[in-house]
């Protein structure tokens, strides 16, 4: 990789030097003349390493090494790795240069070995801690600051900017975990990561606060039209995705709930701003979901048979938001082993009968080829079955499936509907499918005996 070194010295035969020295190594470089050309093409440029000649007119080394420090910090950009030069063979000045925060220090003329090895050591240590620091401010999943190092900027940023505050949550996201798995759950935060993403600016920071709860604060964003165009967007394109995932037909009310303060002024404590927001939150919540509310200090919590009423015809709606969906429901192990207890119970309490299916599935064709088919037969499974019916996929070529009160009698015809919709897929002849079954009622009989 060429790494690019900015070399800033007032005498220009040492510019020429080392200019020389470093294109020989196929390395970028850029000359400047004085820390004051240094500070202002830093405004706009990145470089990997800047030598930085220490006896300079106007600002010497040290004052020019001090003002960029300070200007990095205040626009919040990474450090850049700066090694000092000097001319003079002055333990003092190698001394105080190490001492205010220089990763390495070179004596002039060059010896161009010496020279190359510490650049590229430099820069190989600053980019490692780079990673390292990154690593531990970043959620890995979603790639948003993770909870303390955005609490940290946000908490900044409030102090020097208005704008909205906003805690986001994701709406029955439990549901995706339960229904669909937990790897399921995890592309659809990064799906949420990746529409939050294209509906930010430059700006705008975001970070994640817990599994399914996000944070985030966006400079000038003060109008209520503006957080309700915002909400709006997230929500029809978050669903867009989930349907891509899941399926158009996958009957979760997923959504975003955001709780909004805005910050007016530029003292805002971030403690009561996130506070604010959280009621806020509260609010949406209790309210439907799937929008957002700017936090009111005439906010209070309902108290009294009234407000329960009006709780249970929000629960009741938000329930029914789940929609009919189409076949039968395609579980994860933890709820497929919920619904199947359930069922047991049920049969034992009220008498009836279940049937219990095992299909394994088997073909020549390995990777992901096989993968697909059996993903394709699990859909066969979904929309073949009744919507009573629950099915899971047992290890990856199997699929046990539940019949909910459905006859013994019945099942030869039940596996025939499937096999022919099977037929239908173009993988007949690829893949081999074979079956067992059971009752559960003679099951539950046998125990009682």
């Amino acid at each position: 990789m060429a790494y690019w070194i900015v070399v800033v010295d007032d005498e220009p035969l040492s510019l020429t030097n080392a200019k020389n020295l470093l294109r020989e190594q196929n390395m970028r470089v850029s000359c400047l003349r004085s820390g004051k050309d240094l500070l202002e093409f830093m405004k706009t440029h990145e470089p990997d390493l800047v030598l930085l000649d220490i006896l300079m007119p106007d600002l010497d080394g040290f004052e020019t090494y001090r003002a960029l420090r300070q200007y990095e910090e205040r626009e919040g950009k990474p450090q850049t790795p700066v090694i000092f030069v000097t001319g003079e063979d002055n333990s003092e000045a190698e001394r105080r240069g190490l001492k205010a925060g220089a990763s390495d220090f070179i004596h002039k003329p060059f010896h161009k070995d010496i020279l190359i090895k510490r650049i590229n050591n430099t820069i190989v240590n600053s980019k490692t801690i780079e990673t390292l620091t990154e690593e531990a401010t970043l959620d890995k999943l979603t790639g948003f600051l993770n909870k303390a190092s955005g609490t940290e900027k946000v908490s900044g940023m409030i102090k020097k900017a208005e704008g909205a505050l906003m805690i986001l949550d994701l709406d029955n996201f439990k549901l995706v975990n339960d229904l669909y798995g937990h790897d399921m759950g995890d592309r659809v935060l990064v799906a949420f990561a990746k529409v939050v993403r294209l509906n930010c600016r430059a700006d705008d920071v975001v970070c994640r606060i817990g599994g399914d709860e996000f944070m985030g604060f966006f400079p000038d964003l003060t109008r209520r039209e503006a957080a309700t165009s915002l909400t709006e967007r997230l929500n029809e394109q978050l669903l867009a995705e989930a349907e891509i995932l899941m399926g158009a037909d996958h009957g979760i009310p997923l959504g975003i709930s955001i709780g909004i303060v805005i910050n007016s002024g530029t003292t805002g404590e971030f403690q009561i701003l996130f506070q604010y927001a959280d009621s806020a939150l509260y609010e949406v919540k209790r309210n439907g979901k799937h929008g957002c509310r700017i936090y009111d200090p005439q906010m209070t919590i309902a108290e009294g048979p009234e407000d329960l009423d009006q709780e249970l015809s929000n629960v009741i709606r938000i329930m029914s938001e789940r929609g009919e969906g189409k076949g039968a429901m395609l579980l994860g192990q933890e709820a497929f082993s919920w619904n199947y207890r359930f069922i047991v119970r049920y049969l034992e309490r009220f008498g009836g009968e279940a049937i219990r299916l095992l299909f394994y599935l088997s073909s020549k064709e390995k990777g992901v080829i096989f993968s697909e088919m059996v993903s394709e037969f699990g859909n066969v499974l979904k929309n073949t079955l009744r919507k009573s019916d629950i099915i899971h996929q047992w290890q990856q070529n199997r699929f046990f499936v539940v019949l909910v009160l459905a006859e013994e009698e019945t099942t030869p015809e039940v596996v025939g509907r499937i096999m022919k919709a099977w037929s239908r897929t173009g993988y007949k002849d690829r893949i081999d499918i074979s079956y067992t079954a059971s009752s559960l009622r003679k099951e539950l009989y046998e125990s009682k005996e």
